[in-house]
């Protein structure tokens, strides 16, 4: 079995309504001429959509995996698809370490994710291959379906909004939802009261047996997490979510010596020797790495081992939720016992494919296609181009 092709496909489709987010803090709002200027990101329908899919071909089999990003797509295109030509991809291990090995700058960023590209894209050919879902060959699925919790990542944080939204998930079986902050310390005082003020909101909306996590997606200082932290308590955080920038370790160690609220990251961290750095720092409770950028699902596994012997969980994060899904499927409950799912971008991300991933009573079924099970839906597409 060979690789005979590497191919990036640019699937276009007509536009359909999209709704719009609500803000979120960010680094770069610390400078006044990039703060948001309305709270809301625009919506409504765009004149044409598209998704970048990576197929890679072993004769008359292949392997398809997406929405990639397309400077991974262009990197998998311009540095790894010759290498690849003739390799047997069941040798995934290997091929992996070789192309880790390529570029000295592989280690991080775009080349990892275009690596993590390659990666799930392999594993979707050997599911194909063996007639089997890519869990099934990671030795599980431990269960037909996976508890997931609710991200809600663009949702309107209006008093009234929060409330509806909170309970609507609740009663749809999310017992753990994940809120994102409007604010950051460029908004002062008042900004971080309204921060505060989300958790007790929360709480009030969906009572004392659910789990509120919270993500400031690394905008914030050690001082301001330290306040929010303080203040927050007493609404029993489930987590707080990438309180600092990625590169500050020993900062986010320190403030998690100080704080009984479990603190977590991992999204922004490449390859198992970064997890491990940060698990030794005891900076975090929870590993959310995200096998669509640190290195595909043979990087995911890796990282699952390492954490494991801290007995730290990986719930990874939910860029997209084909390759997470059969990763945690794959593992014990005691070291992946959750995914991720993103209420308002799964289905938009996943626009071209049938029967994508969809919670039914906060639970996801892995499913038994072959692979991830990836399968384009025709009637969503006008144009299928190659790059």
């Amino acid at each position: 079995m060979k690789i005979t092709d590497v191919r990036v496909l640019h699937v276009r489709g007509p536009a359909y309504d999209r709704p719009a987010m609500f803000r979120q803090s960010r680094t770069l709002h610390h400078y006044d001429e990039y703060a948001p200027a309305s709270e809301w990101q625009s919506g409504g329908a765009s004149p044409q959509v598209s998704a970048y899919y990576l197929r890679i071909e072993a004769g008359d089999q292949f392997g398809l995996y997406g929405p990639v990003d397309r400077p991974a797509a262009d990197l998998v295109l311009s540095d790894l698809r010759e290498f690849l030509i003739g390799k047997d991809p069941r040798q995934f291990s290997i091929l992996w370490d070789q192309l880790y090995r390529i570029d000295r700058h592989a280690r991080s960023s775009h080349p990892m994710m275009a690596i993590s590209a390659v990666d799930n894209a392999v594993w979707d050919l050997l599911g194909r291959h063996y007639d089997a879902p890519v869990c099934q060959l990671l030795g599980g699925p431990r269960s037909p379906e996976i508890d997931a919790y609710a991200s809600t990542l663009g949702t309107s944080l209006a008093a009234d909004d929060v409330e509806e939204t909170s309970q609507r998930l609740l009663k749809e079986g999310f017992r753990h939802q994940k809120w994102f902050f409007g604010y950051g310390p460029r908004d002062g005082a008042e900004g971080l009261g309204a921060n505060v003020d989300l958790a007790r909101r929360l709480r009030v909306a969906v009572g004392d047996d659910v789990e509120l996590s919270f993500d400031a997606f690394m905008s914030w200082t050690v001082p301001y997490a330290r306040e929010w932290l303080r203040r927050a308590a007493p609404y029993r955080p489930y987590w707080l979510e990438e309180p600092l920038p990625a590169d500050q370790l020993e900062a986010l160690a320190a403030l998690r010596g100080e704080t009984e609220v479990p603190l977590t990251a991992g999204e922004h961290l490449y390859g198992r020797w970064e997890a491990y750095r940060y698990l030794e720092a005891g900076a975090i409770d929870v590993v959310q790495s995200d096998p669509e950028w640190c290195g595909g699902v043979t990087e995911l596994v890796q990282i699952c081992t390492v954490a494991s012997l801290r007995g730290v969980p990986v719930i990874p994060h939910g860029h997209g939720i084909r390759a997470a899904l059969h990763v945690v499927a794959s593992r014990p409950p005691s070291v992946c016992p959750k995914i991720e799912y993103l209420v308002n971008r799964v289905y938009q991300k996943l626009h071209f494919e049938k029967d994508f991933p969809t919670p039914v009573g906060g639970r996801v079924a892995v499913g038994t296609a072959p692979g991830f099970g990836i399968e384009l839906d025709d009637s969503k597409i006008e144009t299928i181009a190659t790059l």
